[in-house]
Parts: C-alpha cells; sequence; structure tokens
C-alpha cells in the first residue's frame, strides 16, 4: 500500500485538466503514444464535442522511479460549476489534489471553490500553472495569486506545459513524494468496507460500482452485502481502470476499482453505499459500520420531461434510472400533475446539466421528449397563510388565493480583473444583486461578493460575464434563502392556441419585457410553415406581448405572362384559402432545445 498514490486534478474549466490526464497516459505507457488522442478519458461523445469533461474518469497508472513501481490512480474531474458534485464524490476517494491553473486566465471561482472542498477533506494539495507555453501567458503573477490563497511560498508551485509536455515528470515525483500513501489508515486484515462513488449499469453484470476500498479486501465472484439499503449478491468482476475496465483477481485496501454487483434493480444500490463481504457481516453484523457516504446535493433547476410517444413512458423511466446511477446529481421524481400523460418532475445543478442530461436521454436511450420551461423552486403563501412549494408552472395556484410569493437567492462570488470591476459591478446590480462586496486577490485581481436571484444565474448571467470581461472573469455561487418578489405566470400561445408546457413564473416588473425575449428567440427555433403561425403572451387573459413567423411564399402568378388582373387575383386568393384551412388544421412541433435555448436569452 505504500507504493500506492491515489490523487485528482481538479480546475476551472478549459484550464487544461484532460490533456493533463493524457500526458499522464503517455508518460506511463498507460496508452501507447501512437493510440492516444486528445481528451482519451472523456469517453461520452458531448464531451468531445464541448471540450468539456462531464463525468468523473477514474484510471490506473503505473510507474517506475529509481527502479521502484508506483500505483498512481488518478480521477480526472470536471470544472463546470454544473458537475460540481462529481468533484466533490472524486475528492472523499483520494489523499490529494493537483491544483491546475491557467497562467493566461489565473485563479478562477471555481477553482477556489475546489480547493476549499478539497481543503475540508485534509487533502494534500500540489499547486500547478499550466500553458506556460503560451506568449500571453502570465507565469509570475498567476504564481503569486496561487501563493496567495494557499498562504505559501510562491516557489512551490510548480510551472508545466501539458501541451508540449513540459515539466510532467517532474509533477509526477511531486505526486509520489508530497501524497502520502493509504497505508496506516486502511488494513487487509479488517473486514471489507468500501465507498461507493460513482456507477452505472450494464445489462448483463447488472449495477457496476466504482468504490474506494477502505479497509479489507474482495475477490472475484465473492457474495457482498450493502449495509444501507441491506441487499445482498454475488459479485460478477472485481477489478480496476486502465482506463476501460480490467478484471482482476481481487481489489484491496488503499486501491480505487469496481465491482459489478450482479444486482439487476436500479434502485437497490445508490452513491455513498458502503460495501462488505457478506461472510464478514455474517461473522460481525452490526459491528461493520457504514461509511459516512456523501451530502445529496440539491437541484437548483427544475422541469418536466414527458416522453412523445406514451407508449415510451415506462422505457423513460428507466432511463431515468439508469442515468441517475451515472449522474448522482439528478433529481426525478413522478409528476404529480401530469398535462402531457405521465411524466417526470426532474432536477438539475444547473441550465447545461439539464441540457447534458436532455440530450444523453435523446443519444443513449432514443426518446423524443416534451419538456417544460425550466424553474427554479418558488414559494407561494396563501391567504389561509398555508405555503406551497412550485416546482413548475403547472404548480402555480389561482392569482386569486396568492397573498405573498418568495424566490430563491444565492450567495454569488466573482473574480476578475480590476479593469472589469465598473461594468460587472453595474451587471449584478441590474439584475437583482445587493451589497457587493469585494476583497483583494493580489495585483489586479478582485473576488466581488454579492446576494442575488437564483433565476438571473441560470439564464444568461454567465454569458454576459464573460462577454463584459472578455471572457477572463469566472463566478461560483452557492444557496443562500427565500426573498419576498411579486411573481405572475406568463402563458404562451402559439397559433391562437395555449401551449401549457411553455408557460412560465417571472417577475411583475419584467415579464413584459421576459415573454418578449422569449417570443423573439422562440421565433428563431420553430421552423417556419406554409402559413404564418402567430406567437403571443398572456397574463391573466391579456396580450402582453406578440411576434409573428411569416409563412413560405410560393409565387403562384410567375407562370402567368400579362393577360386578365383577375386571372392573377383568383390564384392569390386560391392560394390564401389554402393557407388558412392548413392554418387550421396545422400541427406546430417544437423542438425541446427550443426552452432552454430561450432561457438563456430572456
Amino acid at each position: 500500500m505504500k507504493d500506492i498514490r491515489n490523487f485528482v486534478i481538479i480546475s476551472h474549466i478549459d484550464h487544461g485538466k484532460s490533456t493533463l490526464a493524457d500526458r499522464f497516459l503517455e508518460i506511463t505507457n498507460t496508452i501507447p503514444r501512437n493510440k492516444i488522442r486528445p481528451q482519451y478519458l472523456d469517453m461520452m461523445d458531448l464531451e468531445r464535442e464541448r471540450g468539456i469533461t462531464i463525468k468523473m474518469h477514474p484510471c490506473r497508472l503505473s510507474y517506475k522511479k529509481h527502479g521502484q513501481e508506483y500505483i498512481l490512480n488518478l480521477i480526472d474531474t470536471p470544472g463546470h460549476i454544473d458537475f460540481s458534485y462529481e468533484v466533490s464524490r472524486a475528492l472523499a476517494a483520494v489523499e490529494g489534489a493537483v491544483l491546475l491553473v491557467d497562467a493566461t486566465q489565473g485563479i478562477q471561482a471555481q477553482t477556489i471553490f475546489n480547493l476549499e472542498m478539497a481543503q475540508k477533506q485534509g487533502l494534500v494539495i500540489i499547486p500547478v500553472i499550466n500553458k506556460i507555453d503560451l506568449p500571453q501567458a502570465q507565469t509570475t503573477e498567476t504564481k503569486k495569486q496561487i501563493a496567495n490563497v494557499l498562504k505559501r511560498d510562491a516557489n512551490e508551485v510548480l510551472e508545466i506545459s501539458a501541451k508540449k509536455g513540459i515539466n510532467i515528470d517532474k509533477l509526477i515525483d511531486l505526486i509520489i513524494t508530497k501524497i502520502p500513501g493509504p497505508d496506516g489508515i486502511n488494513e487487509l486484515n479488517k473486514p471489507l468496507r468500501c465507498l461507493v462513488f460513482d456507477s452505472k449499469y450494464d445489462s448483463f453484470k447488472g449495477v457496476i460500482v466504482y468504490v474506494r476500498v477502505l479497509e479489507g479486501k474482495i475477490e472475484n465472484g465473492e457474495e457482498i452485502y450493502c449495509l444501507t439499503s441491506k441487499v445482498k449478491s454475488k459479485n460478477k468482476q472485481v477489478g480496476t481502470f486502465s482506463p476501460e475496465l480490467m478484471p482482476a483477481k481481487e481489489i484491496k485496501a488503499g486501491e480505487i476499482g469496481y465491482i459489478a454487483t450482479g444486482i439487476k434493480e436500479i434502485e437497490k444500490i445508490r452513491i455513498g453505499e458502503t460495501i462488505t463481504t457478506l461472510r464478514d457481516f455474517k461473522l460481525l453484523g452490526q459491528k461493520i459500520m457504514p461509511l459516512s457516504g456523501y451530502k445529496e446535493p440539491k437541484p437548483f433547476v427544475f422541469l418536466t420531461v414527458y416522453p412523445e410517444k406514451s407508449k415510451d413512458f415506462d422505457l423513460l423511466k428507466s432511463a431515468l434510472g439508469q442515468l441517475k446511477l451515472n449522474d448522482a446529481s439528478l433529481f426525478y421524481q413522478l409528476e404529480k400533475k401530469p398535462i402531457f400523460g405521465r411524466g417526470f418532475l426532474c432536477g438539475f445543478l444547473g441550465l447545461l446539466h439539464a441540457e447534458i442530461v436532455i440530450e444523453r436521454l435523446k443519444r443513449e436511450f432514443k426518446i423524443e421528449l416534451v419538456i417544460s420551461a425550466p424553474n427554479v423552486v418558488y414559494k407561494v403563501i396563501l391567504t389561509n397563510k398555508k405555503e406551497e412549494i412550485v416546482y413548475s408552472s403547472f404548480d402555480w395556484p389561482d392569482p386569486a388565493i396568492i397573498s405573498e410569493t418568495l424566490e430563491p437567492k444565492v450567495f454569488l462570488e466573482v473574480i476578475t480583473s480590476l479593469k472589469y470591476l465598473s461594468r460587472i459591478s453595474e451587471l449584478i446590480k441590474q439584475r437583482g444583486g445587493t451589497a457587493i462586496e469585494t476583497t483583494s486577490l493580489g495585483q489586479d485581481r478582485l473576488i466581488l461578493r454579492t446576494e442575488i436571484p437564483l433565476r438571473e444565474i441560470i439564464t444568461d448571467f454567465y454569458e454576459k460575464l464573460k462577454s463584459l470581461s472578455q471572457g477572463f472573469a469566472s463566478m461560483n455561487y452557492q444557496l443562500s434563502e427565500y426573498g419576498r418578489i411579486d411573481l405572475v405566470k406568463v402563458n404562451f400561445l402559439i397559433n391562437n392556441k395555449e401551449e401549457m408546457s411553455l408557460a412560465m413564473i417571472l417577475p411583475k416588473a419584467k415579464a413584459e419585457r421576459e415573454a418578449r425575449n422569449f417570443l423573439i428567440k422562440l421565433k428563431t427555433v420553430i421552423p417556419r410553415q406554409i402559413f404564418s403561425v402567430a406567437l403571443q403572451a398572456k397574463i391573466d387573459g391579456k396580450i402582453i406581448a406578440r411576434e409573428t413567423i411569416s409563412s413560405f411564399r410560393r409565387d403562384v402568378i410567375a407562370p402567368l405572362y400579362g393577360g386578365d388582373y383577375t386571372r392573377k387575383r383568383k390564384l392569390l386568393e386560391k392560394q390564401k384559402k389554402g393557407k388558412m384551412k392548413k392554418k387550421s388544421l396545422g400541427q406546430i412541433r417544437i423542438p425541446a432545445k427550443a426552452f432552454l435555448d430561450a432561457m438563456r436569452t430572456t
């Protein structure tokens, strides 16, 4: 066990985590140089297409130093704020973390958030600056920022280029010398206790759990027992990650590996479960204490998901269950007020998280969906003093019985350069932020702290922030409390037909502007028809905004040359009647992605 090193790479999005993981795979010869491709550990097509890490990815590396072989268990983690729960689970499975910072952008808000989580876990932090080869790199200033945050000497920060392979061997040496091995914490002769930090579903092997073995060992084919769910089974396989699943005879204390549980009922095993062997449980029973597990994440964004074809309901239910295994931050439950047949209320950590899940349902499970407009969770106080929780517009009570409405707020942290301070402060004020506090982070760098409505954060705030700061500002937020606000329900009509899935809950003061912006965006995502389509927004029966999608026009009089004008008039009248008939019968299909796209611009 003294030769094992368990560590993660944590950083902000686009700071080079996946590229650094590629270099580790090359140097340790885990993947031959001629077979490696960029973002090798990013297994999903969506990850490669978007250039971001969505899922944590464990990998076992073998490295020789001075004739001694070391096992390096690496976990590559996401950098986007919507996937921070992936990072928190990975941190609980390791002893050390490589803190990676882009030399061209400096330390970012999400970097500090992840760093604080790692420090709470008591992990050894190895600070590293990446992209030192770029001409715009501000290496000296970035080192000072990291040293200031970590309260260390700037000379302790290692300079690397993951792309060109500069100083990667020095980084591996630091991992071996600075990060402690797991011995002294774990003992092989103790009963098995391993923590489930991730999982996925296999139709042949059942639920495959990713585990950190803290005590004891487990052999291939041994019977297992889940201490929390009280489920027993015979494991079909154990092994490690290379980075694909690599079967082994056993996995033991100090190692990161997987167990193919053979359990086919998805709901019987959860992230944070403690697994032991059935033999140890029969011998010791309640003396084997479950591990502390993980704090359940709170979803911020809710939307309702329906299968386009009612016969696909069971397929959707199964798909959500399998995604929940692979994405512990996904929340779903049966919709209590179904509008379009049976469906599910789903909760997400942000709009990007929602987009990814919707796209995975379509790609991996071939399900066409109808989704509602995304909402945060509101509270409504009724005239009888009763409090109701509103997850979606379908839950909105009759305005006549509403006494008070409240919305969730968040503590927001923004890291920016001094020259963008006034622009960003103005953006925060426009979005309802109050009492902006500033703290210096070193030369020309500031942290802005404020409280702001959550709904302002989950729309296009991040994109606006990046635009105003030319891409250099970053943000992080945590849920605060509920505050009073005057809210209304806005309904939308397409072709004079009310589309219930489009309904939104908006602040009354901004309802008309935001509804109009939504219609303008909707106009660009709904395909044109052979008849004109009216898009309208209304509150309590009053139309407050309108846009029109113009029809395709065929020049029916083009073949005519000269002649009586009445002939042309007859053709135009015939065309007009045909369009009116089509309009009365026509069905408008709204792409599911339209809601998510439109929300980003309202």
